[in-house]
């Protein structure tokens, strides 16, 4: 646990088994150690702990070390980012790969995700389960710092990119049907996907700093037509064309968050997620380190 220490590592990347294997292969840091961490929520899954150049950060896969072992309804949301806080985590970047509803996006786009809608329905959602604790403000539920250190990324870079754009999260582990897809649309999401939440509200209420950092992957349900296609990814919702350009940004994520690092490690917090808990902090309801 030394080297997990809460306060020793300030920033983290939670993505999927795919994301791990290809920091490692792209060598973005130099791995010192991997431990699941036991949490009042159970245990977390692995963090790795990274080196690199000097600058610390780990990585959390949601789904399991190897493919999609854990579905998105079956994630432990609540271990995970609470494990993260105990390893003085202040800040993260939530790897998504969703797809696609407006289609003025494309499959392979870079999106920073200014929104979300939380169409989830089983996963526990709080840590603060009938504590009177968790009116918390969501006007902006991912960090702005964070969200503009990726902007400023992603416009250095000729990758195409969009600054904005409403994450609609379902409950999985089922895709949607084209009905729901144009219940979503009509509530104004561009995005859809199953990951974000409830884990960006639980950021929230242990005051760090959480940011979504997405690649799309297909098309939605019902966007274009597209014929089914058994044995293969999303059964045809996905052409060849377009799973190139899915992995062609695929590749680019480790040299992008390696860049977006080198940013925030010369930032302080300026936003006001680190205060998300103040007025439960002044009534003594919450210590100040959350």
């Amino acid at each position: 646990m030394d080297e997990f220490k809460k306060g020793s590592v300030r920033i983290a990347v939670i993505g999927g088994s795919g994301a791990y294997h290809l920091l490692t292969k792209q060598s973005l840091g130099k791995e010192k150690k991997c431990q699941s961490l036991d949490t009042p929520y159970g245990e977390s899954a692995p963090i790795h702990h990274f080196s690199i150049d000097g600058l610390e950060f780990l990585f959390l896969s949601r789904h399991g070390e190897m493919d999609y072992s854990i579905t998105a309804p079956f994630v432990n949301y609540r271990a995970n980012i609470y494990a993260l806080k105990e390893c003085g985590v202040q800040r993260i970047i939530a790897w998504s790969g969703p797809g696609i509803i407006n289609t003025a996006f494309e499959p392979g786009d870079f999106v920073v995700p200014h929104d979300i809608i939380d169409e989830t329905k089983n996963r526990p959602t709080t840590f603060f389960d009938n504590t009177g604790i968790g009116f918390i403000r969501q006007s902006r539920p991912f960090c702005p710092q964070i969200s503009h250190a990726l902007h400023n990324v992603l416009h250095e870079t000729d990758l195409q990119h969009h600054n904005q754009a409403v994450y609609a999260c379902t409950e999985g582990p089922r895709l949607e049907t084209p009905a729901e897809i144009r219940k979503l649309r009509i509530l104004g999401a561009d995005l859809v996907g199953m990951t974000l939440a409830p884990e960006a509200f639980l950021a929230r209420e242990k005051e760090i700093c959480y940011s979504p950092f997405c690649y799309l992957t297909n098309y939605a349900e019902g966007v274009k037509p597209r014929k089914f296609e058994k044995g293969k990814l999303f059964e045809g919702m996905q052409t060849i064309e377009e799973k190139k350009q899915v992995d062609n940004a695929i590749q680019k994520f480790p040299s992008l968050i390696r860049t977006v690092f080198e940013t925030l490690k010369e930032e302080e917090r300026t936003c006001d997620c680190s205060e998300a808990l103040r007025r439960y902090k002044n009534k003594g309801f919450v210590s100040e380190d959350g």
